[in-house]
């Protein structure tokens, strides 16, 4: 799949307004990326954090295809990292620890044993500094300092988000560092084809490019090994119902209570974009494609959505009312030797992307 267009990249419209401070007392903006043919994405300059992608379905019904909340409160203390920018590490380091040139790095634990996605303040709860680029474009920028979850380096991020003619959302991030670290950005929105509040995902199909996974312990932890996903539940290289096998009884889908696993991508991580996940929704006639140039995809089926928190639509979340398709490094990779590096030195430059494109069966 190509990059974007200069052409595609420049249309539409961007628009800014407040939305509330954060308990310390910072000032939070929401922003709105319009396309020529009214479709919008919104986010927050709180965590990065997109609320809203707005998108039609087969009739031209338009509906919002994410999990969130409508105020900023809830994003502070209830969001189980609902559309958030995550970093510094996305996903999980064993025991909150790694080591780089002979130093052992302790990070701070906010999941049982182990770290999880940047730990306790992680890059989804950090105010922002956002500017608005030529059409539908905004630029985030944030300067994760040194020791900041126990992290080394400081590190500069800029993520920019794009939505097109097209209704493509691309999200690209760049990172330098001034000392050694690791760095594993993603985002993390929780996607239902039809729509915020319409209930469970499970009779959405999805289709992942991917012939193996990485089995974990029971405390998301991936042992190291490369596993087949032939003649597993973990095989999506057909479409296939994501509640086709949702309860089977695999020692996988008992650790994870469900679906929230990495695969690894057919070409991922090798230099070019290619298309990792497709998901489709047959009551709406929505579709998702995934792209990105990530060697691999955690695929999560939203398995602590508990019925404690309400999101937008003004209805509780349940197991299975959302689910995460996030491309990013793989669990815990500074502490396998053969899993890809997520090293990053001083004079280098991280850079990724991941490309969202949304379209109907109606086209």
């Amino acid at each position: 799949m190509a990059i974007l267009s200069t052409s595609a990249a420049l249309a539409g419209t961007s628009a800014s307004g407040p939305y509330g401070t954060t308990a310390d007392g910072k000032a939070v903006e929401v922003y709105t990326l319009t396309n020529d043919a009214g479709h919008s994405v919104k986010f927050l300059t709180y965590g990065g954090v997109i609320t809203e992608i707005n998108v039609p379905d087969r009739n031209g019904t338009l509906a919002s295809v994410v999990l969130g909340f409508d105020n900023l409160a809830d994003y502070e203390a209830k969001s189980p990292f609902f559309g958030g920018l995550i970093g510094r590490y996305a996903n999980r380091i064993a025991a909150g620890k790694f080591s780089l040139d002979g130093t052992t790095y302790t990070l701070n634990l906010n999941n049982g044993a182990n770290t999880l996605h940047g730990g306790n303040k992680g890059y989804d709860k950090v105010v922002w500094t956002v500017k608005p680029l030529e059409g539908a474009m905004a630029e985030l920028t944030y300067k994760s300092p040194d020791g900041e979850e126990g992290y080394p380096g400081t590190v500069d991020i800029r993520v920019v988000y794009t939505w097109t003619n097209d209704d493509e959302l691309k999200i690209e991030y760049w990172a330098t560092t001034d000392k050694p670290t690791v760095i594993n950005l993603t985002s993390h929105s929780y996607f239902n084809l039809g729509g915020d509040g319409s209930g469970s995902i499970e009779d959405q199909l999805l289709k992942i490019d991917a012939d193996a996974f990485t089995p974990y312990d029971g405390g998301g932890i991936p042992f190291g090994d490369i596993a087949k996903v032939e003649g597993t539940p973990f095989d999506f290289r057909t479409s296939m119902p994501i509640g086709a096998r949702i309860r089977s009884s695999d020692p996988q889908m008992i650790n994870g209570r469900g679906y929230d696993h990495n695969w690894v991508i057919n070409g991922g991580g090798e230099g070019s974009v290619v298309e990792a996940a497709v998901l489709y929704d047959p009551d709406t006639g929505r579709g998702m494609t995934i792209s990105s140039d990530q060697p691999g995809l955690q695929f999560y089926t939203g398995n602590f959505l508990d019925g404690s928190t309400y999101g937008t639509a003004g209805k509780e979340y349940r197991q299975g009312d959302g689910l995460c398709l996030e491309p990013q490094h793989f669990p815990d990779s500074p502490n396998h030797d053969n899993f890809a590096s997520t090293r990053l030195d001083p004079g280098q430059t991280y850079h990724t992307v991941t490309v969202h494109k949304f379209w109907t069966d109606a086209s």
